[in-house]
């Protein structure tokens, strides 16, 4: 009597791979979720981020005695990243660069902001979730 080779997997042992390959995916999707709204984020802030140097220069320029709430006079436009632009600098120096960002449905509608001070310091501020939020910029805290 010859004896058989076995010539491929047995389907419990199949059925066990696709259960680890399932836990593996319920772990790494939220994960990879997050990953993804942080960095929509930090690249929405990315494209707000030139018009300080803009908004510094007219400052510094005098703006008038009207704030400048054009946001292509500071360079910027809207794109697929934020969706709304509201921008004001005012003579006083105080100013405010507003992003409306659009993307995942953790960050979408959700608004990232520059402001500046009188006295000249840049501060950042979201209204996404801490966790979303680029270094240096403060978030809304997680409920």
């Amino acid at each position: 009597m010859m004896k058989h080779k076995q010539q491929g997997f047995t389907l419990i042992e199949l059925m066990i791979v696709v259960a680890i390959i399932g836990i593996l995916a319920a772990i790494a999707l939220p994960a990879y979720q997050d990953y993804v709204a942080k960095s929509q984020v930090t690249s929405a802030l990315a494209e707000i981020t030139p018009g300080k140097t803009q908004a510094e220069v007219l400052i510094n320029e005098g703006v008038g005695d009207t704030a400048v709430t054009d946001a292509s006079l500071l360079g910027l436009a809207t794109s697929e990243r934020c969706t709304a632009l509201n921008v004001s600098v005012a003579k006083t120096g105080v100013a405010s660069l507003q992003c409306t960002m659009a993307g995942n449905p953790a960050v979408e509608t959700e608004t990232i902001t520059l402001s500046r001070a009188d006295t000249g310091t840049w501060t950042c501020e979201t209204s996404a979730l801490d966790k979303y939020a680029p270094t240096g910029c403060t978030g809304k805290t997680d409920k």
